[in-house]
């Protein structure tokens, strides 16, 4: 189910974060279960004879809805927060409010995708968000994920950080979205491979996640990516250990998917009479999960040049600048298999995730 973001009131487009309507100043809200806005007064809503409140985040720029039976005022996704800043540290916890704002993208499009979300407050190794900042005092945060827990430097949401970790790191693109995208890769490599059967086949494509991750960083940040490393790999970081390669080529699918999705929703189409990129339309449709792979990749490899070109038209480099080669497209396909096969949809997982009755802050 793909969100149609539009103010309930006017019908004007609005961003998915978007409190209050540019147009008509209407307090909005969002609701995850029917993926709608809507007219938020006093702080609540009534939708299908039930109640909603803002969630308690709300003054942190968070737009979503919580439903009247949760023992607490947070919405779904920041329960997904296990930890955060301190409240009076507010250089931190704005910088939280622009990372939760990619997380609630991110859950919306695992949702999308019909990925099974496990919370970390019910089931041990469930899914998690440890959201702290290196600003705060100085110490090291080490950015990651550990059984289901994703731990993310609050400080990467500045530009001039992020950039300088970009450009360190020999990264042609780093936003926020793209590394949660990337540290979820690791989450559900574990959930989605179900047997030894799975495993042989990831390490046929990935290579050997058994091979000493340790050895893997030094040999990577001593040497760099072996030469020729484009033939086979999305991204220089994929090379260092199969681990990576697998989490960079889940978060690429991502990026796939969601832009085609949001292509689709907005109606973003390329006419072959008028582009002359190729000799057929190019339609993005909003879920490619019962389609082949190459039916995916053929729309992304056109509409991704049509984006690039607006990129450049603005002074902007490539919107998405990696080339998808044969074994790159082969790692593609088998993340399309995993996640077309998920076994538990988001929709149960919604209905069965309540507030934690206790839970640390």
């Amino acid at each position: 189910m793909s969100s149609q973001p539009h103010c309930p009131h006017c019908r004007r487009f609005v961003y998915l974060d978007t409190l209050v309507c540019p147009n008509c100043t209407t307090q909005l809200g969002y609701d995850l279960a029917s993926r709608q806005f809507h007219s938020v007064v006093d702080g609540q809503v009534a939708i299908d004879s039930n109640l909603r409140f803002t969630c308690s985040n709300r003054e942190w720029l968070c737009n979503w809805l919580v439903a009247d039976d949760a023992s607490a005022g947070r919405c779904y996704s920041c329960r997904l927060t296990r930890r955060k800043p301190d409240a009076n540290d507010t250089v931190a916890l704005e910088a939280l409010a622009k990372t939760e704002e990619s997380k609630r993208r991110l859950v919306l499009q695992l949702g999308d995708l019909g990925l099974p979300i496990a919370p970390w407050y019910l089931h041990e190794g469930g899914l998690g968000f440890d959201l702290i900042s290196s600003l705060s005092d100085g110490k090291r945060v080490t950015i990651g994920h550990a059984n289901g827990i994703v731990t993310v430097d609050l400080a990467e949401s500045l530009d001039d950080r992020r950039e300088g970790l970009r450009v360190s790191l020999g990264e042609p693109y780093r936003t926020m979205l793209g590394h949660l995208r990337h540290e979820v890769g690791h989450y559900f490599q574990g959930v989605l491979l179900r047997d030894d059967s799975d495993w042989d086949q990831c390490r046929n494509l990935f290579g050997d996640e058994r091979a000493s991750y340790q050895d893997a960083i030094k040999r990577h940040y001593a040497l760099g990516a072996p030469e020729g490393w484009q033939s086979s790999f999305i991204s220089e970081y994929a090379t260092m250990h199969p681990w990576e390669d697998f989490a960079e080529t889940f978060a690429h699918y991502l990026h796939i998917t969601g832009t085609l999705n949001t292509a689709a929703v907005l109606g973003i189409r390329l006419d072959e009479s008028v582009s002359r990129l190729r000799d057929t339309d190019v339609v993005p449709i909003d879920s490619y999960q019962s389609e082949p792979v190459e039916r995916l990749l053929s729309d992304w490899e056109w509409m991704s040049e049509a984006f690039n070109r607006v990129n450049r038209s603005m002074g902007f480099g490539d919107l998405y600048p990696f080339d998808i080669v044969g074994s790159i497209a082969r790692k593609l396909a088998f993340v399309h298999r995993l996640v077309s096969r998920a076994p538990v949809g988001f929709a149960e997982q919604f209905a069965l995730a309540r507030e934690p009755k206790t839970e640390s802050t």
